[in-house]
């Protein structure tokens, strides 16, 4: 059992503020209220279901439901319009990924502007003729260790500091000769996938690219792609080649959170090193605002893996699921309190996920110890709306958060079904 403890009544104050908060973010999707978002996302959620979106596959559900989700999280993690929008439409003319070219690349670039406008039809068109897997991983990702990244977020924020308080800039500190090395402030040039044409990607492009691709992956990636690239370390470096995987395997959850939280470290690193040089031009009497370096596209920090501040342990992550795994599917070797223990060190190596919380308050609350019950389902659903798409994809975004909910409003009520048909009796949600 955890040691007890007590919470001030000003920090729960701002847990569960900052809980409202996201619900209210998340509450238009769990409730279908799309207008409410967006006045024009119901037409254009209709424009790609009628060019037979919700018909193509796409990992584990249709391409329309993967589209939408995108732009869910997105939305969520308080990216701007037009970055949602490419989300939304983000595999239109087919990309480095996958083949859905839903619309024409040649005849449709106005159809779809016309759709989601100039600013978003940019970055879609973008993102689907450069060499993402290259760009995102090999040029960035791979060249840094785990170590490296979080010594370089340490020494970022510091950097970021001085500059802002002291007016303080030093272009030769290795985090940002490193970072410069590999994504100049003019961007980098890639290959068009398509044409083999050069095309240059704006710096604080990239960095919108990797917030999509942290939606992109956490949306898609469950144990069926660990088993096609034979991803046992949980690296997630594409490797392996074991294309005989059979669809959709057991449904473990995926081995991906080590790569998204490198990405989220990296995106980290661009957003900083952009806020010091902007800061450093215009202390120097340069623009405020640079729109030729689509400085007018807020880079927006994703509250997952703590604003993007933490590195998880790849060899953790695997340890983490196998429990987790353990206790949700065989209580055989040591029943329920063996799964607490299970669940419990799940969560010690990687507390960045919802569902490791949700299953423990669910267990707690069938022992009747509602304050525990009611911390680790406050945690879970916190987690849960966050990421805006679930970690075990066994069950839906909407199924967990409901679930996750309703242990939490029963929690606090300090009351519990003792019986198999009060537990399917449960679900209201108030």
């Amino acid at each position: 059992m955890p040691p007890s403890f007590t919470v001030s009544p000003c920090l729960d104050s701002e847990k569960n503020s900052y809980l409202q908060t996201l619900l209210a973010s998340a509450r238009p999707f769990l409730r279908g209220e799309l207008e409410s978002v967006d006045k024009n996302l119901p037409s254009l959620i209709s424009v790609l279901r009628s060019v037979g979106a919700g018909e193509c596959w796409h990992k584990h559900g249709s391409f329309l439901d993967h589209l939408v989700d995108i732009y869910r999280i997105l939305k969520i993690w308080k990216a701007p319009d037009s970055v949602c929008l490419c989300g939304l439409f983000h595999s239109a003319y087919s990309n480095s990924y996958v083949n859905l070219a839903i619309f024409d690349p040649n005849t449709g670039r106005d159809v779809v502007r016309n759709h989601v406008g100039e600013a978003a039809e940019r970055l879609i068109h973008l993102f689907c003729i450069v060499p993402r897997q290259p760009l995102i991983h090999d040029d960035l990702l791979f060249k840094y260790s785990d170590l490296e990244l979080l010594e370089h977020l340490k020494a970022s924020e510091l950097s970021l500091r001085n500059a802002e308080e002291k007016g303080s800039f030093n272009g030769e500190e290795s985090w940002r000769k490193k970072l410069a090395s590999l994504l100049p402030a003019s961007g980098i040039t890639v290959k068009n996938i398509k044409s083999g044409e050069d095309v240059l990607v704006p710096r604080r492009i990239v960095a919108v690219f990797l917030l999509m691709t942290m939606a992109d992956f956490s949306d898609q990636l469950f144990g069926f792609q660990d088993l096609l690239f034979e991803n046992m370390d949980g690296r997630l470096e594409f490797s392996g080649n074991n294309f005989g995987a059979l669809w959709p395997g057991d449904g473990k959850p995926g081995l991906w959170v080590n790569s998204i939280s490198r990405m989220g470290a990296i995106y980290s690193l661009i957003a900083r090193e952009e806020e010091v040089f902007i800061e450093e031009r215009k202390r120097a009497g340069g623009l405020e605002v640079d729109k030729e370096r689509d400085e007018d596209i807020e880079l927006v920090m994703a509250p997952v893996f703590e604003n993007c501040t933490k590195v998880v342990d790849a060899g953790g992550q695997v340890e983490a699921r196998d429990m987790y795994w353990e206790a949700v599917y065989d209580t055989s070797k040591g029943g329920l309190e063996r799964a607490e223990e299970l669940l419990l060190s799940s969560i010690e190596k990687n507390p960045f996920v919802g569902e490791p919380h949700v299953v423990l308050g669910q267990f707690y609350m069938t022992k009747g110890r509602f304050e525990e019950a009611e911390r680790e389902a406050e945690k879970g659903v916190t987690l849960l709306l966050e990421w805006g798409s679930p970690w075990d994809k066994r069950m839906s975004w909407e199924g967990w958060v409901a679930w996750a909910r309703v242990l939490l409003m029963k929690a606090r009520e300090k009351s519990w079904p003792q019986t198999s048909w009060g537990i399917l009796n449960l679900g209201l949600v108030r």
